[in-house]
């Protein structure tokens, strides 16, 4: 495969966009563990008022 002369440019751009999504993967992967504790958190605070 030959990219000519422009292929680190296309090798550059392809690694940014594998970076970028990388990072929304890993940030929605962290919300969702976020958002699971602090519905644990609210889930124990309300069986507690409701006992």
């Amino acid at each position: 495969m030959d990219l000519g002369p422009h292929a680190l440019f296309i090798w550059l751009c392809y690694g940014a966009v594998g970076l970028v999504v990388a990072a929304l993967v890993i940030g929605l992967w962290l919300d969702g563990l976020r958002h699971k504790r602090r519905l644990a958190d609210l889930e124990a605070r309300t069986s507690r008022r409701g006992s």
